[in-house]
């Protein structure tokens, strides 16, 4: 499976995914760069993937289902909210992409129907986990969003996270605030800023990375704790602290 990283808006990905005949965009928030590469390409759309419901996310669906024909693909508890979709999944229906088996992850926090698709050791995260942050928590609570978190982490460490922005050097910069003694991330700061700097994504990153540099998966760090002042507090109230400092940037 090919896939194919479409920059959108400001800081928004959409992702094709290319296999044989089939051709899905994963979260197309407008229509005109998939529309753009799909003839740059030479492909025909057959499927649009969405993580979740809002605009940024969503807003290419109807005019990409009206040029080609593609089935809609969304979270089943948001099937009032995915406009045009035709399939609603969940982790109990999983899916197929052209004869592949996707893995569907109900990963609620961002929003209560927000999804993740695994294929072929490839995890499309939307706004739930980023590079080294994570989503804002707007219709769940730190306690949901925690969980989904770690339904993430139990994830292979090889496989390839694919997020919904490029949020990752603002992300990295207030990750060394935390824990400014955490070598791999002060060298992973390093690289994705130089990477931006080219104009190069920072995605995919991996599961394996995302546990030694991203905070928010790291409240039993001791530095982090530290940092806090929150020693002694569950892992639970340490990610409700560094979810809550991040949103204040």
């Amino acid at each position: 499976m090919n896939i194919i990283t479409i920059p959108c808006l400001s800081d928004n990905y959409a992702y094709l995914l290319v296999q044989g005949d089939s051709c899905a965009v994963i979260d197309p928030s407008e229509a005109a760069p998939v529309r753009a590469v799909l003839k740059r390409e030479g492909l025909r759309l057959t499927h649009i993937l969405n993580t979740h419901h809002h605009g940024d996310h969503v807003d290419g669906n109807l005019e990409l289902k009206a040029a080609f024909g593609a089935q809609v693909v969304g979270p089943q508890k948001d099937t009032h909210r995915i406009p045009g979709i035709d399939v609603g999944v969940s982790e109990k229906t999983g899916w197929q992409f052209a004869g592949l088996p996707v893995t569907v992850l109900d990963v609620p926090g961002h929003t209560l129907g927000a999804t993740t698709y695994v294929i072929e050791g490839n995890a499309f995260t939307g706004d739930t986990l980023f590079s080294c942050g994570c989503g804002r928590i707007l219709e769940g609570d730190p306690e949901m969003m925690w969980a989904s978190l770690n339904k993430l982490m139990a994830l292979p460490g090889d496989t390839r996270l694919w997020c919904g922005h490029e949020y990752t050097v603002k992300n990295a910069s207030f990750a060394l605030t935390l824990e400014p003694e955490n070598q791999p991330l002060r060298m992973f700061s390093n690289v994705v800023r130089q990477a931006r700097a080219k104009g190069t994504p920072t995605m995919p990153s991996t599961m394996k990375l995302e546990k030694v540099v991203n905070p928010m998966l790291r409240p039993q760090s001791a530095e982090i704790r530290k940092t806090l002042g929150l020693q002694d507090a569950t892992d639970l109230e340490v990610f409700t602290e560094v979810r809550a400092r991040r949103n204040r940037l």
